[in-house]
């Protein structure tokens, strides 16, 4: 029997930057697994959001779902480190990201899972983003294309990232007038 995460076209070797064709069923894999961490981590979870690639339909993306967990406190991060890894997470730090604490599953990584303020600026910024790319079809395109020659050129994956963190940026920035 296959697992969900096959089903799903999920998970990437640790190094590796492939990017594959949107799968329709990526919405639902981050539904099921939303609801699975939010049973185990209880009331200090205010929000979880699907975003990054594989929250952009007809987006190219490394088969992981990234998912945002909305917290009151940074430190409740640190509280989740025994039920995640009950879930079949490994806690990986903030890995240089202020303000985060990133849980990964899988030896071939499946989902990311990153712990951030609710609805700090982090929290928003990464929405915003997900947002613009989601109704703006050229800024998608752009962005694809920039994926796609990173993960042709790039050794590693944080290059493959800090190639892209420009981009990033420039399309999460508040638009004037936006509430």
């Amino acid at each position: 029997m296959d697992s969900p995460d096959s089903v799903y076209g999920l998970g990437l070797a640790q190094g590796v930057n492939r990017l594959v064709e949107y799968n329709p069923l990526w919405p639902r894999a981050f539904a099921e697994e939303a609801a699975r961490i939010r049973a185990a981590l209880g009331d200090l979870t205010l929000d979880i959001q699907h975003y990054g690639s594989t929250a952009i339909p007809g987006l190219r993306a490394k088969p992981i779902i990234d998912l945002m967990i909305g917290v009151a406190e940074i430190d409740h991060g640190l509280l989740f480190i025994e039920p995640m890894a009950k879930l079949g997470y490994d806690y990986a730090g903030s890995q240089g990201i202020a303000d985060h604490h990133i849980f990964g599953r899988g030896a071939a990584r499946t989902h990311l899972a990153h712990v951030a303020i609710y609805q700090s600026e982090a929290w928003f910024r990464s929405l915003r983003f997900r947002d613009r790319l989601r109704a703006d079809p050229e800024a998608r395109q752009a962005y694809e294309a920039l994926k796609l020659r990173l993960a042709a050129a790039s050794a590693s994956r944080a290059e493959y990232t800090s190639g892209k963190t420009r981009f990033v940026e420039d399309h999460s920035a508040p638009v004037p007038g936006e509430g």
